[in-house]
């Protein structure tokens, strides 16, 4: 057995290898994951049974959300290189929890669709900031690895959340709800006093909102200048797709094949954390001195044999094995391509770099539940998982090639 000395020294290592900026953040995941794992999965059925069994206006109000974030985040990122990931990091952890309160006592559409609107808007102003500081602070050779470890935390959640959000749902949806606005406010507290500000901007200049300065400006776009970045993110949206229906379509077409569906979702998700919790780092380290464009094209396809096996499984053990497959996939694609993003990003604009690849989840999240929804009224949960994994395929060969080509043109200086 090993002794208590080695276990330490083994936890001061871990502890030591990322700065201590990573560690809050990594502490912060989790606490808010777990409560919002409780929800996510729930929320469309919640929804569904509020509104005696309509299926497009649970899917409008869940798509609402990052569609109305849409249209923030592309200035969201920008702010944050001006004024800094802190502020924006705490402003959008206020707005979910003021979000969470309002789904307590909401007891219209309109109301659904107002929360749903805001809580949208908080999202898109945290994760530009939360992964331009994660880049503000690691070293490029380390990133796909410290991305990694971040996944790990928000899976922290996805092992834990579901179960626990099975059994409160049953006992009482409004707990879950008044739960996960309390974990908002004591990250936010924990963003507020131990977080360091680390924006280039702000360390350097100390005036970055200046209106003197004209690096504190919103960049100006150009197709020329950023169409590596928009290629990225449009061939994305696929694989953004794919994670809406898990949150939208995806409990509704389990109910038409299983009788225990609200156990086999829980279960599934619950089993997708903890092979993410027990596998990630470990993936991460070896994937990370591989080429980005390799790894990324091997997740797409991994992706689309998901999107059949979520279509067409009519057993639950072949949905554990899709979703195992699933897991492999996230926990490759996602590091990869956020380092990529990274890489790619100037100093001074990594905020606004992360909020325009970040659109690409957005609008993935905000019309996949619309399209998805009115797929599944007009034809069956096959057909739309057969289509989702058509797109894929597609996708992830043009991927390839467009990462392929940045890197190409990166080592002969074009």
């Amino acid at each position: 057995m090993m002794d208590m000395n080695k276990i330490q020294a083994l936890i001061a290592n871990l502890l030591g290898r990322y700065d201590s900026g990573i560690w809050i953040r990594v502490l912060g995941a989790a606490l808010t994951t777990i409560t919002g794992f409780m929800i996510r999965p729930f929320l469309v059925l919640y929804l569904y049974d509020q509104m005696e069994g309509s299926v497009i206006l649970p899917m409008i109000i869940v798509g609402l959300q990052p569609l109305c974030g849409l249209f923030v985040s592309w200035y969201g990122g920008g702010w944050s290189d001006r004024y800094g990931r802190k502020p924006l990091i705490i402003m959008a952890l206020i707005l979910q929890m003021l979000c969470m309160v309002g789904y307590v006592f909401a007891d219209h559409v309109w109301q659904y669709a107002l929360i749903s609107i805001v809580n949208g808007i908080g999202f898109a102003l945290y994760m530009p900031a939360a992964n331009a500081q994660i880049t503000d602070m690691v070293a490029p050779e380390k990133r796909a690895e410290v991305f990694a470890l971040m996944h790990t935390a928000f899976n922290v959640g996805a092992a834990v959340g579901p179960v626990l959000g099975l059994l409160m749902f049953s006992w009482n949806p409004s707990a879950v709800f008044m739960i996960s606005a309390v974990s908002f406010v004591l990250y936010g507290l924990i963003v507020w006093f131990k977080l360091p500000e680390t924006a280039p901007l702000i360390l350097n200049k100390g005036i970055a909102a200046s209106t003197d300065n004209p690096a504190s400006k919103k960049p100006k776009f150009s197709w020329t200048q950023h169409r590596t970045l928009l290629w990225m993110t449009l061939l994305s949206l696929p694989v953004g797709l794919l994670y809406a229906q898990v949150e939208s379509t995806f409990p509704l077409h389990l109910q038409t094949n299983f009788d225990n569906f609200r156990t086999v979702l829980a279960a599934i998700l619950t089993f997708n954390g903890i092979m993410v919790i027990t596998l990630q780092i470990w993936i991460a380290k070896r994937t990370e001195p591989m080429p980005s464009h390799i790894v990324i094209g091997v997740s797409y396809v991994l992706f689309a044999s998901v999107s059949l096996g979520y279509g067409f499984s009519s057993i639950v053990i072949w949905l554990f094995v899709a979703e195992f497959v699933f897991t492999i996939g996230e926990m490759i694609f996602g590091p990869h391509i956020q380092k990529a993003v990274s890489v790619m990003a100037p100093e001074d604009q990594r905020g606004f770099y992360f909020s325009v690849y970040g659109t690409s989840q957005l609008l993935s999240r905000g019309l996949g539940p619309i399209l998805g929804g009115l797929m599944l009224s007009w034809a069956n949960g096959q057909a739309l998982f057969a289509a989702i994994a058509v797109l894929l395929v597609v996708a992830g060969y043009a991927q390839y090639r467009v990462i392929k080509k940045y890197a190409r043109d990166e080592r002969v200086g074009v």
